[in-house]
Parts: structure tokens; sequence; C-alpha cells
């Protein structure tokens, strides 16, 4: 970080230490009790209203959710009926007018009617992440986020050290990489770091489909500030998600990186804007990185969002003695094989895993809630923050055209939104668009502007 960044989050720690001090936090308040695990959701997307309905479905003993925020109050009404009227978790919603809380400081409105020892979900797009998770500690709360779990490098090492209290007062964090809780994958990890397939030697990992999300955002048609706009569309900015590579392309990498049971350091990567049509976002459609590991292994990531083509969703290893499938078509069901050869043909085919699989969705969060009633140690967030800047330091070999060591990214000083903790709805956004309403795109080789990367 930067003496500016450093100083800044210094003071920010402090006043939150100050604050986690005047709570009484008995952190293993659900422990091996049958008592009621409160929920608060913070960000109503889909991601948010996809993880609640996960946390009521633990059958784990008595749980409800409570509490709801989001800066717009039609994403907290969509989530409130989602919920409240689904058969299989409705009757755990209890969430009235008054505990559904709107704007950028709902964050805390949500938490602070929470008890120590509740779970709090964070689910807003990953810029917001770093804030809301230190606001978590201090109330004493157990916390599930979605990922990425940062964007940049300053925000990375700012996560780790505010990790430190959170492991410090064993709090239980989940981090939304459900990969590693599927079963059949498990067995996997287990079978490769056995020697079954030799030693590993190269991985791919593809995510070719047509547009995904909100990742080719449209103009902004001028009913609403550049700041609104892209929260929106936060898919499509780089500042708000770490675009369509942090968002997207995260899963395969992470999953990847496990098998070989290795971070890459290093990173090169190529990528391109085609098919754009009037399309304003600052994505490439198509990204292409070759991550290296400290034994020379190679991890090959194709991503691309152009219709019309062929599509892939799958991650592949291949050792000195066979090869495996790691997933294919889609994040579950892994249908996780291994092949005693190289081709993936049904003659070579050693072991495969057994069918059908426990949804990893669910079971990260039967974990979870398993980890708070039973007081065990849980904690996700440095391999979150790890399988995070791996991935954003393939973007930004990408958008600079250059590579990147780990080592690098993790000292890079550029951080696309500081003093985010302060915005409001009326703040400007930290991605101004020029006079043509367009944001500035990764020209690679040609511009090496720090808001590229």
């Amino acid at each position: 970080m930067t003496n500016s960044n450093r100083r800044r989050f210094l003071k920010t720690s402090t006043a939150v230490a100050a604050a986690a001090t005047t709570l009484t936090a008995a952190q293993n308040v659900h422990a091996a009790e049958n008592n009621t695990i409160q929920v608060g959701l913070v960000g109503c997307g889909g991601r948010g209203t996809g993880a609640a309905k996960q946390a009521l479905s633990v059958n784990n003993g008595p749980i409800k959710l409570v509490a709801l925020g989001d800066v717009f109050e039609n994403k907290i009404k969509s989530t409130h009926t989602a919920l409240d009227g689904n058969k299989d978790v409705g009757e755990k919603v209890d969430v009235p007018p008054e505990r559904q809380h709107t704007g950028f400081d709902a964050y805390k409105q949500v938490m602070d009617g929470l008890e120590p020892g509740d779970v709090v979900i964070l689910a807003t797009p990953p810029a917001f992440r770093w804030v809301h998770y230190q606001y978590a500690i201090a109330r004493g709360l157990n916390v599930f986020m979605e990922k990425p779990v940062t964007i940049d490098a300053p925000t990375s090492v700012r996560m780790l050290e505010i990790n430190k209290e959170a492991l410090k007062r064993n709090l239980k964090v989940g981090v939304g990489l459900m990969c590693r809780h599927c079963k059949v994958r498990q067995e996997l990890f287990d079978r490769i770091q056995s020697g079954e397939i030799g030693d590993l030697m190269m991985l791919r990992a593809y995510r070719m489909a047509g547009p995904t999300g909100s990742a080719a955002a449209p103009p902004n048609t001028g009913d609403q500030s550049d700041l609104v706009y892209q929260i929106k569309n936060f898919h499509g900015f780089l500042w708000l998600s770490g675009g369509a590579v942090s968002d997207f392309l995260i899963h395969n990498i992470d999953e990847s990186c496990w098998m070989k049971n290795a971070w890459p350091v290093k990173a090169i990567a190529c990528g391109g804007r085609h098919y754009r049509g009037d399309s304003v976002d600052q994505n490439f459609d198509t990204y292409s990185i070759e991550y290296t590991f400290a034994d020379g292994a190679k991890l090959f990531v194709d991503g691309r969002t152009v219709p019309g083509c062929k599509r892939e969703f799958a991650s592949f290893a291949h050792g000195t003695k066979g090869s495996a499938i790691i997933s294919t078509a889609s994040h579950t069901p892994a249908k996780s094989r291994i092949y005693s050869g190289q081709n993936f043909v049904d003659s070579d085919l050693v072991w495969s895993g057994a069918q059908p699989e426990p949804y990893p969705y669910q079971v990260e969060w039967d974990d979870l809630i398993a980890a708070i009633r039973e007081d065990k140690p849980y904690n996700e967030v440095e391999r979150g923050v790890m399988a995070s800047a791996v991935t954003s330091m393939g973007r930004m070999a990408a958008h600079t055209g250059q590579e990147i060591t780990l080592d690098q990214f993790m000292k890079h000083d550029h951080e696309f939104a500081p003093d985010l903790e302060n915005l409001t709805l009326d703040s400007p956004s930290p991605l101004p668009a020029n006079d043509q309403g367009k944001y500035s795109i990764p020209m690679p080789g040609l511009v090496k502007k720090r808001e590229y990367l």
C-alpha cells in the first residue's frame, strides 16, 4: 500500500478496534446450543438471494433471516418476495419493513440489528467487501462473503490485515468459492495429491459462452448518475467487480490451483474487444491467460463472451501418468474423472466421482453453520484473497500486455476506488464518463494507465 493508503487504513482499523472493545462478543454464542442463528443479508442481488436461501436451508438447528440491506429499494423488495414466498424457507423469513434498509449505510443498519455470533452475508459488488467485512468483525459477527474477495492489490493486502482480527476472535468466515466444498472434487484432489496421475504438468480451464450478466453494459440513458448506473451494471466496471475475469473466471482458476496445491507465481495474457455494438463497459470479449507455477507447470485459462462460438465450461488436469477432468459443463455437478491417457476416452477411464453429487452451494453453508454451532475454527479468507489476487494478476497481464508476477501484483499501489468507504448516492463515481458517455478501456501495449489494470 502507498503511505496515504496505509495511513487511512490504520486510522480506520484503529477506530474499528476501539468499537470492538465496546462489544461483549460471545463468539461461541451459538456453539453446541439449540438456539436461533439470525442472518442478515447485505446485497440483495441474485447471488445474495441465493446465498440467503441456502443459509435458511441448513438443517442444523433453528435459523432465520431477520434483516435485508441494499443500495436500491427495489432489490430489497424483490429478494424479500422471493424468499418470503418460497415454500421451503418462507417460514424462516422474518423481515418486516423496519428491518429492510436502503442506502450506502444499509450494511451498518443490518449488522447493528444482529447479535454477536449471528451471521451476515456480504453479497454486494466486491469493491465494498473490505469495508463491510471490517464492520462485521467489529460487531462480532460470523460472515459469509461472496467471491471475489478483492479486485486489486491494496485491498488484497488490507483484507489479509483485517482478517487477523477475525482469526484472533475466532469468528467463522466462509467465502463463496463453493467448488472447494464439492465432495467429488475433494476426492479428486486427494487422488491427484497421492500421485494417481503422476506429476501435474499442465492444467486447462475454460469459460466460453455468450454475453454473461451485465458484463456488456449498454449506454447510460442519462436518467441516472454515473455511480448508480455503474452499480446497476457492476460486472462491466473494473472498480466495482474487477470485470469479467475476476467475476466469472475465478472459480475455474481457483479449482485448478487447488488441484495443483499451489498458487502461480506469474502470468502473461492476451485479450481484446470485438463485437461490442454500443456497449460502454471496460471488459474484453476474450481473455487468454498463461499462469506459471514455481516448478514450471502451466495453467492455461480461456474466457470468451462472444455469441455464436463454441461453448466450453470446464477444467482439466494433465499429469505424467494420466489426466483428469476437474469439472465439466458448468460448476455443478462436477462429474470429475481420471483417465490413464490424455485423450479423455472411455477406454482409458480409471475413476469417476459418485453420482448424484451433493450440491456444493448448499454444502458450503452446511459446513459454515456446523462450524458455528460446534465452535470449530473456520476461516476461508486467506484462500479467498489469494484466489482473487491470482485472478486479478491475470487480468492485469491481459490489460497491460506485460508479464506480471504475483510478487509485483501484491506490491502494486493502484487502488481502483480509494475512499470508497465514504461514498453516498450523491457522490461522483470513481470512474467518470467522458463527454460521449464512454469510459476508459484497456489498450495493451499502447496505454498503461493505472485505471485500466
